[in-house]
């Protein structure tokens, strides 16, 4: 199912994600880079989500979706531009550990409350991904730390 010619990311873009278990999970690429993992699990890259209801979203490599690894099913273009932007992101200051909030474009203060329930901002590769949707758990870091 690889593809080695490098493919164009578009925004709406739906993938196929390849799991271990035999089953498809299924991402929707955002704006800033980031890939919306569906609920949804299929049991052939054909069987794709008919919601969009996503487990989470985060940032993810741009190689990751142009190595064919992950196959375009289809395109689900945005209602408008304000719905394909991802939900706002926690910022920890790895010197300082400050928290700010980033949310379409601009990075604001916060303190650790605001921060509480949303995403880590990151960049994730193909396989933590995986690891993730597998309920693999490791790439979890506490807030309160």
């Amino acid at each position: 199912m690889k593809n080695t010619k490098l493919k164009r990311i578009k925004l709406g873009d739906l993938y196929a994600i390849p799991l271990p278990n035999g089953k498809f999970a299924f991402g929707r690429r955002f704006k800033d880079a980031n890939i919306a993992i569906y609920n949804y699990m299929g049991n052939t890259f054909e069987d794709k989500p008919q919601q969009e209801n996503y487990q989470f979203i985060v940032g993810v490599y741009d190689d990751v979706l142009k190595s064919g690894d992950w196959p375009v099913v289809e395109n689900r273009p945005f209602v408008n531009e304000a719905e394909a932007w991802p939900p706002p992101a926690c910022v920890i200051d790895k010197l300082t550990g400050e928290h700010s909030i980033y949310y379409m474009g601009e990075i604001k203060p916060a303190d650790i409350k605001e921060c509480e329930g949303l995403e880590i901002a990151a960049v994730w590769e193909a396989q933590h991904i995986v690891d993730r949707i597998m309920g693999n758990n490791t790439w979890h870091k506490d807030l309160s730390k």
